[in-house]
């Protein structure tokens, strides 16, 4: 232990970015040398990394990455256990250059990104894993959508919580931004009625068509009742069907249609949408590890 001292721990701190004591303990390890300190910690994050990885990761952001000719672009989200972490520039630099490769390389699975190399000279899974050493959280890229068009791509975020990235045809930049950020504010599940699932369109009128028959009016009439709920909900969950965010007398479907536009998709990602978040209470964690009772 002689031989290591506060500014060896510093130093090893500085190249890993992990805490004093796991610094001290691997330079210990390594009998004061650095360098062998700094491998015996990368082969121990791995097992780090292994260690965390069953606790849930609910929080982080969602990054986007569009090419300067709005040709190219890939939304995804990235996953930690806490905000703390979500907002460390590491974490945040990570998960930026994890949305850039996914467009530089044409990613289509997240196996494939796992192998990527980054700009770094590290692959994603390497990265993730040295992230995971230096921040103490189980982190993880969740899911992600590539976009390449012969129109136009464009993109909102919303902080760093909601992320959008739209194709479309027509219009300019500005229409592109504005429906991204309806899409964000007003949460379509489709473009159009022509896209929404049969079993879910099915679903619903299946729910409307047993209200309905509670009223006791003739069927002809349930029918019609049921047809113009059905016809609601698909204005609801669609984009062309919804109100302009920016203007509510103008549905969506009549903007683009005055701008000459049509948006061909889209992809919006919520931060932690349907992930249980597990509840922890915190006091009670600290009284086990003091040994002392509620």
């Amino acid at each position: 232990m002689s031989n290591v001292t506060a500014g060896m721990v510093a130093q090893l701190r500085e190249i890993t970015g992990l805490g004093m004591m796991e610094c001290k303990k691997a330079l210990v390890e390594a009998n004061g040398d650095i360098k062998k300190a700094e491998e015996l910690i990368r082969i121990k994050s791995g097992s780090k990394a292994g260690k965390v990885a069953g606790r849930t990761a609910a929080e982080g952001m969602v990054a986007v990455y569009v090419t300067n000719d709005c040709k190219q672009g890939a939304l995804v989200e990235v996953n930690c256990e806490t905000d703390f972490v979500a907002k460390d520039t590491n974490f945040v630099d990570f998960a930026n250059s994890v949305a850039r490769a996914i467009v530089d390389n044409k990613i289509t699975s997240l196996e494939q990104l796992s192998n990527v190399t980054l700009s770094s000279g590290k692959t994603v899974e390497d990265s993730r894993k040295d992230l995971i050493a230096k921040l103490g959280e189980n982190i993880s890229i969740r899911r992600f959508e590539l976009f390449s068009t012969n129109g136009t791509i464009a993109n909102y975020l919303h902080g760093k919580k909601i992320g959008v990235v739209i194709d479309y045809t027509g219009g300019d930049l500005n229409l592109g931004k504005d429906i991204a950020m309806h899409i964000a504010a007003s949460k379509p599940i489709c473009v159009s009625k022509d896209n929404v699932p049969a079993d879910k369109i099915e679903s619903e009128r299946n729910i409307y068509t047993q209200q309905a028959a509670s009223s006791g009016k003739p069927a002809e009439i349930v029918a019609k009742m049921v047809d113009g709920r059905i016809n609601k909900y698909l204005a609801e969950v669609t984009l062309l069907g919804q109100p302009f965010v920016k203007n509510p007398e103008l549905s969506v479907e009549k903007l683009l249609s005055s701008k000459n536009a049509k948006v061909n998709s889209f992809a919006m990602f919520v931060v932690g949408e349907g992930i249980e978040k597990k509840e922890v209470d915190f006091a009670a964690e600290v009284a086990a590890a003091s040994n002392i009772s509620k």
